[in-house]
């Protein structure tokens, strides 16, 4: 409409200045048509002008028909006919509130997000098959169903555990070539937060503590066990080590030990009585300091 607008203010000037009588193209009129002709001739040029601004090209729509060379971000110079139609290939996200059943018939509540971003290439296609608004034709509707498909092979407790993640993973994977067919890549499924049945919910809450309350008698037992180990092995070597004393000691043994202490208090300088021939041939030693 802009284009078409400049295109006549371009005639008019160049047909008061040019072709209209001689009268007109005097004086005032001509300023006029001069003026109108520049108008004409600024706004076409702008015409020509186009920024794609970054994380976005451009497609260039002639009359309906979309060609297949975009313009990448920055300023470019085309044809004043073209109408330029953006189209964002940045990292977009869709949230998704699904109502889903579990393998055994329950409806679980899932709250989840993908990321998500179009290929430059496919913009083109994209835009001629399904539009701007391919998120909420396209992209929406196979996330809702591939979501109930992925959770209908999984029992809703999956949910409360590690299995989460395998959920994830089987929704990505069943949901990245659909994607990819029509030239979106699929890049990451978050799974936000899950919603079960009040009285499932409390039954598996129960269960997991039941199982975390064992695994922690179970810690405790162990710890037991192997401080009795411990305990055990230490008597046993208390026991060896008296054992192996017990043999050593004899009566020649505690004799000799006998001689030797009286010999050391026999040089000492203490006063005292040494009468040889005491009980078990050992010498009796009478201290006489008083």
């Amino acid at each position: 409409m802009n284009l078409v607008l400049f295109l006549l203010l371009l005639i008019a000037g160049i047909g008061i200045v040019f072709f209209a009588p001689s009268s007109m193209r005097q004086g005032r009129p001509k300023t006029v048509g001069s003026v109108l002709a520049a108008i004409g001739i600024i706004g076409i040029i702008a015409q020509s002008v186009v920024s794609i601004p970054a994380g976005h090209v451009g497609l260039k729509d002639l009359f309906g028909n979309i060609s297949d060379n975009t313009l990448k971000p920055g300023i470019h110079l085309v044809n004043p006919l073209l109408s330029i139609r953006p189209m964002d290939t940045r990292t977009q996200e869709v949230t998704e509130t699904a109502n889903v059943p579990s393998k055994e018939g329950m409806n679980v509540t899932l709250d989840l997000s993908i990321l998500y971003r179009l290929e430059a290439s496919a913009a083109p296609e994209v835009y001629r098959t399904v539009g701007v608004n391919y998120a909420r034709v396209f992209i929406i509707p196979q996330l809702r169903a591939k979501v109930r498909g992925a959770t209908t092979n999984y029992e809703a407790k999956a949910l409360y555990t590690a299995q989460r993640e395998d959920i994830v993973r089987t929704i990505m994977e069943e949901l990245g070539p659909v994607f990819a067919e029509r030239g979106v890549m699929l890049e990451k499924v978050l799974l936000r937060s899950v919603t079960l049945p009040p009285t499932l919910a409390q039954a598996i809450e129960f269960k997991l503590q039941s199982e975390q309350e064992s695994e922690r008698m179970r810690f405790v037992l162990d710890r037991e066990t192997q401080e009795a180990n411990r305990k055990r092995i230490e008597a046993e070597g208390i026991r060896d080590f008296q054992a192996i004393v017990s043999e050593g000691i004899n009566e020649d043994l505690l004799r000799w030990k006998g001689i030797e202490a009286t010999e050391k208090l026999a040089n000492s300088p203490n006063a005292k009585i040494v009468i040889v021939g005491g009980k078990d041939g050992l010498p009796l030693i009478l201290n006489t300091d008083r």
